[in-house]
């Protein structure tokens, strides 16, 4: 439906108002947060923090989803396991008493080594809301490569820390497409309830939610779905519904209901921070260096891997290096962390028998944003929740898998939000640049096309049978889709290609891929519990045949 065809109707034109007035009221609450001083978290590095020289038996380079699978079971099958982690514990208030920033004032806590926030949702009206901030090892981390900025968690718990924790294994159909060399019965058996039980993952009290102020957004959204004849589907999560119950009582701080989601949670979410996290410090036999960041892996001398590290301030400025040896190297740095290393590591002759199939494979998990502007009679509440419930299924028709995300803005908006997963078969490659000392992706902004097409399947026949039209001022000026970013980056490392099918590096013994990595591009849902159950099978299969 054409903005012309829109206009002429006075309903809609009456709805439109209603997104001035909201959007008007939000970017006035951004613009008085202003550039102004922030109560930072205390930040020192882990009291055991590794020293130069040290001997470690496994050595785990990332805190995510992917390490702290590795790291637990490594220490309960009796190894001494050091992890190594670039970002901050995350453990420590600030002055204001919250170790995390609200999602509508954020601070320099709210993104990594940046002086200027950058919104995934980043305009309202047309005008940007980002501003400056004090740089800081802070919690997100918006990675600019050419044609796409991709988002991913700093700190100990890595992605779990950010994200919306919507957990959702992926259809069993879809299965091959997403793994082809892994055996999917041994997967739907063991390793995906294993990882749904670790990472505590629950579905929403349906009687509760269709009742609760803070999901009126969801039910809105599924209205919409099911009378254009889209399947709408409930999806777990790892928050403690409990705790949402007593937010919305109002018995307990609010989290959720305060609307933290993307620079982190302070209470109800169940992040690696609350899961597989203790369980690793209970063990006695895991040590952990915040605050820390590998540079270079090479063979030594005498067996094993020498590691060189630096230990960072919270400006990022380097404060001491190490070198230390590692009997057995486990990359868990993320899709891009890992990718970037290994491909350094190849180009520069530290690992140069790595295969050529390092860097390449990886994708966006189709990832694509849109908003739609619905009529006054559709308000989605002032009140929601930041943890996503639901989504609308037409990955068998369309190609498309969308979660119906919240806006929580503390207003009336009357928006529907959307982060769409797609089929999109593009897939781009990490490769190191000489001349600049940088690894660079080669991502084409235009690579998004397939992915806003397979969204229209869905957001089309809506606004055909609502009488509604697109937000235009979400992601600049009159621009409908966010297809800048990614927040489910995977591949770059692909499992039985740049490594055998368990994860271990080809050319080298007892270097090993454990992350997002090993997945190439897609996995047709919210990747995370597929990264947890994958590591938890290959970690197994390296503990009965490697140690």
């Amino acid at each position: 439906m054409s903005d012309t065809a829109v206009h002429e109707s006075g309903s809609n034109e009456v709805s439109r108002r209603g997104f001035v007035r909201g959007a008007g009221a939000l970017l006035g609450a951004a613009a008085l947060a202003g550039p102004i001083a922030v109560p930072r978290a205390h930040a020192a590095p882990s009291a055991a923090a590794i020293p130069d020289g040290a001997h470690v038996p496994a050595l785990v380079v990332g805190t995510g989803y992917g390490g702290s699978v590795t790291a637990l079971r490594l220490a309960q099958a009796g190894v001494d396991v050091h992890m190594i982690e670039m970002g901050m514990a995350w453990d420590t208030p600030g002055s204001d008493g919250r170790i995390f920033a609200g999602t509508t004032s954020p601070d320099s806590r709210s993104y990594w080594l940046r002086t200027r926030t950058k919104q995934p949702l980043s305009n309202f009206l047309g005008f940007p809301i980002d501003k400056d901030i004090a740089r800081y090892t802070g919690i997100l981390d918006a990675e600019d490569f050419s044609g796409i900025t991709v988002y991913q968690g700093r700190g100990l718990g890595g992605g779990s820390l950010v994200n919306g924790g919507m957990a959702v294994t992926p259809r069993r159909e879809n299965f091959g497409a997403i793994l082809p060399s892994v055996n999917a019965a041994e997967m739907y058996a063991t390793y995906y309830p294993r990882a749904n039980a670790e990472l505590g993952v629950t579905e929403v009290d349906r009687t509760w939610w269709e009742n609760a102020a803070c999901y009126q957004y969801a039910r809105v959204g599924r209205k919409h779905a099911e009378r254009s004849g889209f399947p709408f589907v409930f999806v777990p999560n790892v928050y403690d519904w409990d705790y949402m119950k007593q937010e919305a009582a109002g018995a307990v701080p609010k989290s959720a209901l305060a609307g933290e989601v993307l620079y982190g949670n302070n209470y109800g979410k169940k992040s690696l921070q609350k899961t597989y996290i203790p369980r690793i410090k209970a063990t006695g036999r895991v040590t952990i260096s915040t605050l820390h960041k590998v540079t270079s892996v090479r063979p030594a001398p005498t067996g094993g891997y020498t590691v060189a590290i630096d230990q960072i301030d919270t400006g990022g400025a380097t404060v001491a290096g190490k070198t230390v040896v590692a009997d057995r190297v486990f990359f868990a740095a993320g899709s891009v962390g890992t990718t970037k290393l290994l491909v350094m590591l190849k180009a520069t002759g530290a690992l140069p028998n790595l295969n050529d199939e390092v860097g390449k494979g990886w994708g966006d998990n189709g990832n694509v944003m849109c908003g739609r502007a619905n009529h006054l009679w559709d308000p989605t509440g002032s009140l929601q929740s930041s943890m996503p419930t639901a989504g609308i299924d037409n990955w068998a028709a369309g190609g498309a898998f969308a979660e119906v995300a919240p806006l929580p803005t503390g207003i009336e908006t009357y928006a529907s939000f959307y982060l769409s997963i797609t089929k999109n078969p593009n897939r781009a490659q990490f490769t190191w640049n000489a001349s600049a000392g940088r690894v660079d992706l080669n991502w084409q902004a235009s690579w998004k096309q397939p992915s806003i097409d397979m969204a229209k399947t869905i957001f089309d026949k809506i606004n055909a049978k609502e009488g509604t039209i697109y937000r235009t001022d979400l992601f600049g000026v009159y621009k409908i889709w966010g297809d800048h970013l990614t927040y489910h980056p995977l591949g770059g490392a692909v499992l039985d290609k740049a490594t055998d099918n368990y994860g271990r590096l080809r050319g080298y013994s007892g270097l090993y891929v454990t992350d997002g990595a090993l997945i190439p591009g897609n996995t047709s849902v919210n990747p995370f519990v597929t990264i947890t159950a994958l590591a938890e099978r290959n970690i197994d299969n390296v503990i009965a045949n490697d140690l």
